[in-house]
């Protein structure tokens, strides 16, 4: 069984509801409040390596993609 399917279990406990609610409840990912799971970078979804400064919130992949259109220029 993997983290995110739940397909051998379900088939478990299909006539029994409330240990199926259990089984969700105790395995569902937690809502996060801080540290890295909660910066994603708002264009790619990825939680590695994201800019926070100047409130971008965009990995610094997508950056260096977008650098020219949000109004950065490269220095030699």
């Amino acid at each position: 069984m993997t983290s995110k399917d739940y397909s051998k279990v379900k088939a478990q406990l299909e006539n029994k509801p409330a240990k199926w609610e259990k089984v969700q409840k105790h395995n569902a990912p937690k809502e996060r409040a801080f540290g890295k799971g909660v910066t994603r970078c708002e264009l790619c979804g990825t939680s590695r390596g994201v800019i926070v400064k100047y409130h971008l919130k965009i990995c610094r992949r997508c950056f260096r993609l977008n650098a020219p259109k949000l109004g950065f220029k490269k220095l030699h």
